[in-house]
């Protein structure tokens, strides 16, 4: 990326109550990836809206040739700032059979949730959706930094819904069992949440047919 020194995002500051969002930081385009993820981990956009305030959690670096593009961090992830370090990591890793070590080597593996910061909890007890203002923001600069990925997991429905737009099926049940439509770029994915054993269970093609595919080919990369 050329041109001067340093740029600014263009997203508009939003209006909470009497007070303007903060801007998002500006970033060297000449630090490259690095500078970016920087740039992204000291955003407060979204810090009014934060009831554990801001803790921007990413991973990346130009090497990686996987991607890993979730919700949102959990309570745990926000406490330690390391991604999927919950038991949806542990049966993430399950599903792609890799070490953690691996998993946390930011060359081989970006992950670059939709969301950067824990959102809360909802009326019915779950997670609230991803900040809206956080993937439209810095999905766009970072995507363009990492070159060498070649296959994005999209994991859970906000991913599905972004990437795949029109191209989704109805459901995420039907958009996970039509994976072989969005490869070689994407493949789409449940959340691994202990919440969904069930949905796991009434869908057995997940395990007897995608798994292996999707771990041939996360091996390949990795």
């Amino acid at each position: 990326m050329a041109g001067k020194a340093k740029v600014k995002t263009t997203a508009k500051a939003k209006v909470s109550g009497r007070r303007r969002a903060p801007a998002p930081p500006a970033f060297d385009p000449d630090a490259g990836l690095a500078g970016i993820v920087a740039a992204a981990r000291a955003c407060r956009v979204c810090a009014a809206h934060l009831p554990l305030g801001p803790r921007p959690v990413l991973r990346a670096e130009a090497a990686a040739r996987l991607m890993i593009i979730g919700q949102a961090p959990g309570t745990r992830v926000h406490e330690t700032g390391i991604p999927w370090n919950d038991r949806s990591g542990l049966r993430l890793r399950d599903w792609l059979a890799m070490e953690e070590a691996v998993f946390y080597d930011a060359a081989r593996v970006a992950i670059v949730p939709m969301g950067f910061c824990y959102p809360g909890v909802d009326a019915k007890g779950g997670d609230k959706p991803p900040r809206p203002e956080c993937a439209p923001l810095w999905h766009p600069p970072l995507r363009a930094a990492l070159p060498e990925v070649e296959l994005t997991l999209l994991v859970g429905m906000y991913a599905q819904a972004k990437y795949l737009g029109k191209q989704r099926q109805k459901t995420l049940t039907e958009t996970v069992r039509h994976w072989r439509d969005y490869l070689p770029d994407f493949l789409p994915l449940p959340h691994p949440s202990w919440r969904n054993t069930a949905w796991l269970k009434k869908n057995p093609w997940f395990e007897s047919e995608l798994l292996p595919e999707l771990r041939k080919r996360v091996g390949k990369l990795i």
